[in-house]
C-alpha cells in the first residue's frame, strides 16, 4: 500500500468531517422541502459559487484534464469547450437572473412557467424529468468510474483481496473502491440535503485550494533542475488546420496513438463544432443538474448572476495551477509512472500515479482527502439535483401532493439511495471516464438544445414543440452510440440537432399557441429579450410603464469579454507553473482590462430583482 498511517488518518478525518457535517445539519434540513432541495434560499451567493465550483472540481474531470494538458499541452485549454465551460459567462451576464426569477425548485417545474399546466405543458415536464434523471445519472456513474480508477493506484487490490470474501476481476476494482467511497458522499447529501451539501463543499474546497498550490510548486521546482521535453507546439494555444506541431515521436511515442484515438488530429474541424455546440448549448440555458439547482438556491436574481460569475473566479486559477502541475511531473518524469491497467498503457491515470510517486508523505494524504472531496461534491451536488427531480416532480406532483413533510422526508432518503444504485449499475457498463463524458456532453446535450434554445427566445413555441423536439433529439442519443461506435460523438452532433429541430418546429406548427395570459405572465416575470414582438406589444398595452428588456447587444458583448476573461484564468496558471514570463503579464493584463470593463458594464448594471 502507498499509504502511511499519517495519510490514512488525514483522509480518516476528512471522512468523518462530512459524517458530521451530514449529521448536524440534518435537522435544518428537514424543516421544509426548500430548505432540504433549496437550503431555504438563504445561503449567500458566495459560499453557493465555492460550492459550485467545488462541485466542478471533480475527480474524473480532473484526471481528464491532466491528461488533455499532458498530451496536446496549451492547445488542451480549448478542449473544455466541449462542455462547454464558457457556459458560465452566459449564465453569470443574463441566464441565471432569468432562470432564477422564476422561483420555482427545479428544471421541470420551470416547465409550468412558460407553458402552463395543461396536455402539451404535462408533456414537456415528463420528458425534462425523463432527461434529467439520465443526465444526472450519467455524471454520477462518470464520477464513480474515475474514483474507483484513482483510487485503486494507492490501494493496491492485492492487498483488499484477502479481507474480501468474494473474487472480482481486475476490471471491475475500480467499481468496487467506487461503491465504497461513494457511501459517505451518500451519507451528508442524503441527510442533509443542499445545506449540508454548500457547507461540505466549502470545506472541500479549502482543502482543494492547499493542494493544489502544493501541486504546483512541487512542478515549479522540479522545472528549475530538469528540462521540459516536449513537441515544438505544445506551449502555444494556437493551431493550425492539423496538430502537425504536436508529434511525440522520439519523447514518448504512445502518445501519438492517443492523440489518434481520441479523434482531435483535424483540430480546426473539432474547435468549430465545439464552438458551434457550445454556443447552442450556453444559450439553452444550465442542464438540468446540479449547477440548475446551485442558481434555484440564491436569495435573488443578482445573487444569482454573482454567484455563476464567482465560479469561474474561484474554479479556474486553482485547478489549472493543479492540472498543470500534475502534467509537468508526468512528463519529467513519465518512467516512473505506473499507467497500466488491464495490460494496456491508460493515460488517464497520469494524475493518481503522479501523487503517488511524486507527493510526500502527509501532504498525499491531505491531497488524497481533497480530491475525495472534490469527488464527494460532485456526487452529492448531482444526488441532489436527482432527488429534486423525483420527489418534487414525480412524487408531489402525481402521487402524493398533499404529503406531510415526515413523508417527504422519507421519501428523499429512499429516492437518494434508489439513484445512487441505478447510477453504480451505469458505471460498471461504461467503457472509460472519456467515453462517458463524450457521450454526455455531446450526444446527450445534442438531444437538450434546440428545445431549451427556442424556450427562452420565441414566443410561439409551445409545450408540444418542447415535447417533440426532445423526443427527437433524445432517441438517437441513446441509439447513435451504438450504431457510429468508431465516431466521436460530436461529429453526429449536427445531426441529433437537425432531427431536434424538425420535432420541435412540426411540434409546435401543428399546434395552438401557449394560452396568452400565460406567456404574458411569464413576459413580465423573467423579461427574457427575443422573439417576443407580439406578447410584448400586449404587456406594454396593459401596463405602458412596463421596461423590456433592450440588453441584447450589451449582454452579447459581455458573453465575449467574460469568455476572454475566463480563458486567460485558465491559460495563467498554466504559465505560471511553466515560469514562462511574457505569457504570464499577458494573461495578467487580459484578465484585469476585462474584469475592469466588466465591473462597468456588468457587475454596475446587475437588476435588483
Amino acid at each position: 500500500m502507498n499509504l502511511t498511517i499519517t495519510d490514512v488518518i488525514i483522509i480518516a478525518l476528512y471522512l468523518v468531517s462530512t459524517v458530521v457535517i451530514g449529521l448536524v445539519l440534518k435537522k435544518v434540513a428537514q424543516k421544509s422541502k426548500s430548505n432540504y432541495l433549496l437550503g431555504g434560499n438563504k445561503l449567500p451567493w458566495y459560499m453557493l459559487g465555492l460550492s459550485n465550483a467545488s462541485g466542478m472540481f471533480d475527480i474524473s474531470g480532473t484526471m481528464w484534464l491532466v491528461t488533455l494538458l499532458f498530451v496536446y499541452g496549451l492547445k488542451s485549454i480549448w478542449i473544455p469547450w466541449l462542455w462547454p465551460v464558457f457556459n458560465q459567462v452566459f449564465l453569470m451576464v443574463f441566464l441565471s437572473i432569468w432562470l432564477r426569477r422564476s422561483n420555482v425548485t427545479t428544471g421541470a417545474e420551470w416547465i409550468n412557467t412558460r407553458f402552463g399546466r395543461k396536455m402539451d405543458s404535462n408533456l414537456s415536464h415528463g420528458v425534462v424529468v425523463i432527461f434529467a434523471l439520465i443526465l444526472c445519472l450519467g455524471y454520477l456513474a462518470y464520477g464513480f468510474i474515475g474514483l474507483g480508477k484513482f483510487v485503486m493506484i494507492f490501494i493496491p487490490w492485492d492487498v483488499v483481496a484477502p479481507y474480501v470474501p468474494f473474487t472480482v476481476s481486475e476490471a471491475y476494482v475500480p467499481h468496487v473502491y467506487g461503491i465504497t467511497f461513494t457511501l459517505f458522499a451518500v451519507f451528508y447529501a442524503v441527510l442533509g440535503g443542499m445545506t449540508s451539501i454548500v457547507w461540505a463543499d466549502v470545506l472541500q474546497y479549502i482543502i482543494m485550494t492547499i493542494s493544489a498550490i502544493l501541486i504546483g510548486v512541487l512542478a515549479m521546482k522540479a522545472l528549475t533542475v530538469e528540462t521540459l521535453n516536449v513537441p515544438d507546439g505544445w506551449k502555444t494555444p494556437f493551431f493550425g488546420w492539423r496538430l502537425d506541431g504536436l508529434d511525440w515521436r522520439g519523447i514518448i511515442d504512445q502518445v501519438n496513438n492517443k492523440i489518434a484515438s481520441d479523434g482531435y488530429s483535424l483540430f480546426t474541424i473539432f474547435f468549430m463544432m465545439m464552438v458551434f455546440k457550445g454556443l447552442l448549448v450556453s444559450i439553452a440555458g444550465p442542464a438540468p443538474t446540479y449547477d440548475m439547482q446551485k442558481i434555484l438556491s440564491t436569495k435573488n436574481p443578482k445573487d444569482a448572476a454573482k454567484m455563476s460569475a464567482f465560479v469561474s473566479v474561484v474554479l479556474m486559477p486553482i485547478r489549472y495551477f493543479m492540472i498543470a502541475g500534475f502534467a509537468v511531473l508526468g512528463i519529467l518524469y513519465f518512467d516512473r509512472l505506473n499507467l497500466m491497467v488491464a495490460g494496456k498503457i491508460d493515460f488517464e491515470q497520469i494524475l493518481p500515479s503522479a501523487i503517488a510517486e511524486f507527493v510526500p508523505v502527509g501532504f498525499m494524504g491531505l491531497l488524497l482527502a481533497g480530491l475525495l472531496a472534490a469527488f464527494n461534491s460532485t456526487f452529492a451536488g448531482t444526488l441532489n439535483a436527482a432527488q429534486a427531480y423525483v420527489v418534487n416532480d414525480i412524487y408531489l406532483r402525481y402521487v402524493n401532493p398533499e404529503a406531510p413533510n415526515d413523508k417527504i422526508k422519507n421519501i428523499n432518503y429512499a429516492t437518494g439511495i434508489i439513484v445512487v444504485i441505478v447510477s453504480i449499475i451505469f458505471g460498471i457498463f461504461a467503457e472509460n471516464v472519456n467515453s462517458l463524458l463524450q457521450w454526455i456532453v455531446s450526444a446527450l446535450y445534442g438531444s437538450y438544445v434546440v428545445s431549451n434554445v427556442l424556450k427562452w427566445y420565441w414566443w410561439r413555441f409551445n409545450g408540444y414543440g418542447y415535447f417533440w423536439g426532445m423526443v427527437a433529439g433524445l432517441i438517437p442519443a441513446l441509439i447513435f452510440p451504438y450504431i457510429f461506435t468508431e465516431t466521436l460523438d460530436l461529429y453526429y452532433f449536427p445531426w441529433l440537432l437537425l432531427i431536434s429541430v424538425s420535432g420541435a418546429l412540426l411540434g409546435t406548427s401543428l399546434s395552438k399557441p401557449t394560452d396568452e395570459a400565460v406567456l404574458k405572465e411569464f413576459y413580465r416575470t423573467v423579461r427574457p429579450w427575443g422573439f417576443w414582438g407580439p406578447i410584448k406589444a400586449k404587456v406594454m398595452a396593459e401596463d405602458p410603464t412596463f421596461e423590456p428588456n433592450r440588453n441584447f447587444k450589451l449582454d452579447m458583448f459581455n458573453v465575449v469579454i467574460g469568455t476572454i476573461a475566463q480563458t486567460a484564468l485558465v491559460a495563467l496558471p498554466i504559465y505560471i507553473v511553466l515560469s514562462d514570463t511574457v505569457p504570464i503579464w499577458i494573461t495578467i493584463i487580459i484578465s484585469i482590462v476585462c474584469g475592469v470593463i466588466l465591473k462597468k458594464t456588468w457587475w454596475d448594471k446587475l437588476p435588483e430583482n
